[in-house]
């Protein structure tokens, strides 16, 4: 078969983002799915963004990714989370169609150059002088390549469970990929766990009474996750309706009460499922068991679509079996009689431990294997995305003969989320929070661009037309924000005065209640590029302090990071170690001394004693 410099496993967010990725650098592509029709399916919630999940589309965006175009075309509901915080956690969140979202990235991936698609499933690898030189399939292909991405989702031996029932799955009506979870375990070495999540049942809403229930109105479309021009957009399937509402309802004391009496049919409960579920995103039956003290709970009505009918109950998913769910349901004002037109279940999945990879995520043990999402330890089709472009990025500059990149913890919640990956021990599916950040202020979703398309660009990532509009708006910035620090009123800069309106005003009422002469203040061009403008000036204007300390915390971090740990260098010389820190550090095999300093169990006396010894073997090889 034909020769292929990146070959991409999986064709979730994960393998999607890393394929467009590596074809953008240059590189040959091949992405392997089980269904070509279901491409970037949305297999849970149909939505894309949330609290920290935003800021990772953003980025995404901001590098050149696809996500957050693919995501503006299928949306039926746009909503900025947390307006009445700090900007620092504001977090954009669409509903999507989630039939066009599918349709849409895969007709992008099948017009994106040097990128080939096959429907198979992924059996094997030949390794050689550990490198994989081929990956087999079940039709006995072999298929040669210079790197790997595996971005299996829930696929590896995947198992459905509803109640007491549970089928063989990657997901509801796809099959598992077993052969290649022997591979990795049995064939490559690689230390495999198990996880669980899980998904709520799908309503027929014609059988729902909406009017028992809270509206949530969609928000107006001045926001999106895409920063680009619009030119993109339209050659992709666009969703019929961009204002479709959801809806909010409370479960009730007889929902919980129901799950109570049938608590002993929870395969969760009864050891049935020995994958760890998500912290974060309990299933229902957690909640009634583990928060007693709440009798109900808040659930959301989403649609799937807008030529759809079916809805999706955000916040009630379950394992329990069918009859259960149905009773379920029908305790819920509203929805007494509800028609499921899909069960819940949960699935238990093979994950890889993350601490066999490297912050580029590279596996340790074989230097041109990557891997990304969900066989990560992670959750969410935006964590996986992130980490899609990183892994498809860094397999295809190893094919060109370059080293690999990080993304700085420092730079983006992509970074965040890696690094916490790599350094933390995750025992649970992983889930980024903006408080994971130590410097989200910095680390906004309106900045992503100014934060990341500069190094896109260098590494190929981001087109040269998307860098010109960038730099356009970037010139603009900070030429406004110049005039504002240095014309005074009232003896004062302007940006000083600036601080006193309100978060995320508008730029009309903003201009009515400034408290200067109107003609002092630059003059900001019309459009999508002026509000941009507007709004980063009055973040920089009531945050300046703030960001400029949190700068000088940046600044420090980057000594350390700037400190690299040799890749052999040994722990057992550095007199005073601790044990607990000597036995983790050679676990993780920190790359940078800050690293380092985030494992836990390590602590400020160990990363001195650290530095002594790499300073002092820098020293002696420099003198040798």
């Amino acid at each position: 078969m034909k020769e292929y410099d990146v070959v991409v496993i999986g064709g979730g967010h994960a393998g999607c983002e890393a394929a467009f990725a590596a074809a953008r650098v240059g590189a040959d592509v091949l992405l392997i799915t089980l269904n070509m029709d279901h491409i970037a399916q949305m297999s849970c919630n149909p939505a894309v963004g949330g609290i920290a999940k935003g800021q990772v589309v953003r980025e995404i965006d901001a590098m050149g990714g696809a996500q957050g175009f693919v995501t503006d075309a299928a949306s039926i509901q746009f909503r900025m989370l947390n307006r009445t915080k700090g900007p620092a956690v504001w977090s954009p969140r669409s509903q999507c169609d989630k039939v066009v979202y599918q349709r849409a990235m895969k007709l992008l991936l099948e017009e994106t150059p040097n990128l080939d698609i096959l429907q198979a499933e992924a059996t094997g690898f030949l390794v050689e002088n550990g490198r994989i030189t081929s990956v087999e399939n079940q039709f006995g292909d072999r298929i040669p390549c210079r790197a790997v991405v595996v971005t299996t989702g829930t696929f590896l031996n995947g198992k459905l469970h509803y109640g007491m029932r549970n089928f063989p799955g990657g997901r509801a009506g796809d099959f598992p990929s077993n052969a290649l979870s022997t591979a990795l375990s049995g064939q490559l070495g690689l230390r495999i766990g198990r996880l669980k999540t899980g998904t709520p049942p799908r309503i027929l809403a014609k059988t729902i009474d909406f009017s028992r229930m809270k509206l949530q109105e969609a928000e107006g479309q001045e926001e999106e996750f895409c920063c680009w021009s619009r030119e993109q957009l339209s050659p992709l399937p666009h969703a019929r309706r961009h204002d479709m509402p959801c809806h909010q309802v409370y479960s009730t004391e007889e929902t919980a009460q129901i799950v109570r009496d049938n608590i002993q049919f929870s395969p969760m409960y009864q050891g049935v499922i020995k994958g760890i579920g998500t912290r974060y995103c309990p299933s229902f039956e957690d909640k009634v068991v583990r928060f007693p003290q709440h009798p109900v709970h808040l659930l959301y009505l989403e649609p799937e679509g807008a030529d759809t009918r079916e809805y999706y109950i955000n916040g009630i998913s379950t394992s329990l079996p069918v009859e259960v769910q149905r009773a379920m349901v029908r305790s819920i004002p509203g929805m007494e009689r509800a028609v499921i037109s899909r069960y819940a279940y949960a699935i238990e999945y093979d994950f890889l431990y993350p601490d066999q990879l490297e912050r580029s995520l590279r596996v340790k043990s074989y230097r041109n294997l990557f891997s990304a999402g969900q066989i990560n330890g992670t959750s969410g089709y935006e964590e996986a995305a992130g980490q899609g472009l990183v892994a498809g990025l860094n397999a295809a500059r190893l094919a060109a003969g370059k080293t690999p990149v990080e993304l700085g913890r420092d730079k983006s919640y992509i970074g965040v989320m890696i690094d916490d990956l790599c350094t933390k021990e995750i025992v649970e599916p992983y889930r980024l929070f903006t408080s994971r950040a130590e410097y989200r202020l910095h680390l906004r979703q309106d900045n992503a661009d100014l934060r990341l398309s500069e190094q896109a660009h260098e590494l190929g990532l981001l087109p040269e037309k998307k860098y010109r509009e960038f730099e356009a708006y970037r010139r603009e910035l900070e030429r406004v924000l110049a005039v504002c620090r240095t014309t005074k009123s009232s003896g004062k800069p302007l940006l000083v005065h600036l601080k006193d309106l309100p978060d995320g005003i508008s730029r009309e009422e903003g201009m009515a209640r400034l408290p200067f002469p109107a003609g002092l203040l630059p003059a900001i061009p019309e459009g999508r590029t002026g509000r941009r403008v507007w709004n980063e000036l009055l973040v920089e204007a009531r945050y300046d302090g703030y960001l400029q300390r949190e700068a000088a915390e940046i600044g420090r971090m980057r000594k350390l990071e700037v400190l690299s740990i040799p890749e052999d260098f040994d722990y057992s010389i550095v007199r005073g170690l601790a044990g607990e820190a000597r036995q983790k550090l050679e676990r993780v095999r920190p790359t940078t001394l800050a690293q380092a300093g985030r494992i836990d169990g390590v602590t400020p006396a160990d990363i001195a004693l650290l530095q002594v010894s790499i300073v002092r073997r820098s020293r002696e090889e420099s003198a040798g």
